[in-house]
């Protein structure tokens, strides 16, 4: 029998959530051009309606909603990001993940619901991989406990889930758990899913930058448990 997912998470009450959000959504709406929108929903196979707003631009009207705005705390963020994530256009959900990353060192432990949450809601590797790098990796640094979190994750039954689990360490080089990596792709590297499969290959060439030696050797033992597609992106870099 199938668990039921989890609830989402309580939207706290923030006063800077009410402020940041009515200028946001003014300022996006009113920026939004319908053409490019409908391509940019193509392109994005249909995960989410868009605005239109490429993101040079897009990034250009968030510091201006932002402008003056104080520093947030953890239940600020939260609000912001869920509350955005209940918006249906897809640059809603992109102002949060860059608010998040900008903000990650703000948030504890305790964030870590709120970012499976924002993982399992409308999923696609845009939002997904910036919330992996750059929030969940970020929260596990700063509370090693959090491991435990990634050991379950990296067998969850969800896609998206997995991948957070292999990409969290995308941006650690020297700090990277090299044996948890290289654990977490062997477990995985079965999966049916192309993006499990061009995750675990992307997570090793991102740690083949710093230790080239020890990816190298790790699929020189482990190769053919892996997909083609797995190695080539592994190995983009070091050769094989």
């Amino acid at each position: 029998m199938t668990a039921a997912p989890p609830a989402p998470p309580h939207v706290p009450r923030s006063a800077l959530a009410d402020a940041v959000l009515e200028r946001l959504t003014a300022t996006y709406a009113a920026a939004a051009d319908p053409e490019r929108a409908a391509a940019m929903r193509a392109y994005m196979k249909d995960v989410a309606p868009f605005l239109g707003i490429p993101t040079p631009d897009r990034r250009a009207l968030s510091r201006t909603v932002l402008a003056g705005t104080p520093r947030p705390d953890e239940s600020d963020c939260a609000a912001i990001a869920l509350r955005c994530w209940r918006l249906p256009e897809r640059e809603y959900h992109y102002f949060a993940a860059d608010y998040l990353r900008r903000h990650a060192a703000r948030c504890s432990s305790a964030f870590l619901p709120v970012a499976r949450h924002l993982v399992t809601t409308v999923p696609w590797w845009d939002t997904v991989d910036a919330l992996a790098a750059h929030l969940v990796g970020a929260l596990v640094a700063a509370e090693p406990a959090l491991t435990a979190d990634m050991d379950d994750w990296i067998a969850d039954a969800d896609l998206w889930v997995v991948r957070t689990a292999l990409l969290h360490q995308l941006r650690y080089k020297e700090r990277t758990d090299a044996v948890r990596l290289f654990a977490h792709c062997l477990l995985q590297s079965g999966h049916p899913d192309f993006f499990v499969r061009k995750a675990i290959g992307w997570a090793l060439r991102e740690y083949a930058k710093t230790d080239p030696a020890a990816v190298r050797d790790f699929l020189a033992r482990e190769r053919g448990r892996f997909a083609r597609l797995t190695v080539r992106e592994a190995l983009k870099n070091i050769g094989p």
